[in-house]
């Protein structure tokens, strides 16, 4: 799934080629992706990109005034093509495509996602707020205003609600998802399981600066990087998600990983739980 690095980079990708250029139309090839209907999708053709900008995973593409809104889900992604392929996009239930805007210079943006099951979301909205998912949004925390202060009283008010979940949820921190949620545990030397509000104060300074320079370093590796290069970047740059039974980068031991009924996550039993392992709850039930 991409997350903030990656739709930042995306976002700045494609400013430079958007910027500036008109939308000859947009073909929709699954309805179901489109999540509005006022102001209609076609009210974006003839117009000319504005800006290209992110909204925690959301891609937003100001036009003549109005905004299409992007959010990639888990297996989204934007292809950018130089010739606008001669097959017509189409609704196929076999293909991966959901949309594709053509410009006026005879390039187009294919938007596609894999998979059967089908999560993507376009909106055309006059504000970026109009979009539910944006307006829920929590704090960036790559914003100035995202301070060690705003930190601490977010995990206060998140109780014993485990770190792994509050760096997750959308709505407390914008942009943070399943991997880089891992990759920050681990920098930080800290269990995915730990209570949000039971940091001390060292402890609060090393998730901050975990945050930071996680996600800081990710933009940073994939700024000026086209979008076909952004998925191998990220994968080859994670330390512990997406690698389990590789040896921890850190400390050697092997990397170890806990299921649940649609993802997981992995983790550093020696650098982050003590040498404990922790319960994969889903394989506990299996040998019950």
């Amino acid at each position: 799934m991409p997350e903030l690095p990656e739709v930042e980079a995306l976002a700045l990708d494609l400013k430079g080629r958007l910027d500036g250029r008109a939308i000859v139309r947009i073909d929709l090839a699954a309805f179901m992706a489109l999540k509005t209907f006022d102001p209609p999708l076609q009210a974006l053709e003839g117009t000319f990109v504005d800006d290209v900008t992110r909204h925690g995973k959301f891609l937003d593409i100001s036009v003549g005034g109005l905004h299409l809104c992007l959010h990639l889900a888990r297996a989204g992604w934007v292809r950018w093509k130089d010739q606008v392929p001669a097959a017509p996009a189409r609704p196929n239930g076999k293909s991966p495509l959901a949309a594709r805007i053509v410009l006026d210079n005879e390039t187009c943006l294919d938007i596609t996602e894999a998979g059967t099951k089908k999560s993507l979301a376009l909106y055309v909205v006059r504000d970026p707020l109009d979009v539910p998912g944006i307006a829920s949004l929590g704090p960036d925390p790559l914003a100035d205003e995202f301070t060690p202060a705003m930190l601490a009283g977010i995990l206060e008010s998140e109780g014993r609600k485990q770190l792994k979940g509050v760096l997750r949820h959308q709505g407390t921190i914008a942009g943070i998802g399943n991997a880089y949620s891992d990759e920050i545990l681990h920098a930080a030397r800290m269990s995915p399981f730990k209570p949000a509000s039971s940091l001390d104060e060292a402890e609060l300074a090393t998730l901050y600066n975990a945050i930071r320079d996680t996600l800081g370093d990710a933009v940073d590796r994939s700024r000026g990087l086209a979008a076909s290069e952004l998925k191998g970047e990220k994968k080859t740059n994670m330390a512990v998600h997406g690698r389990t039974g590789q040896p921890c980068p850190v400390c050697g031991d092997a990397v170890r990983e806990v299921s649940f009924a649609d993802s997981s996550l992995q983790y550093c039993a020696t650098c982050q739980t003590g040498g404990r392992p922790l319960a994969d709850r889903r394989m506990s039930r299996l040998l019950k």
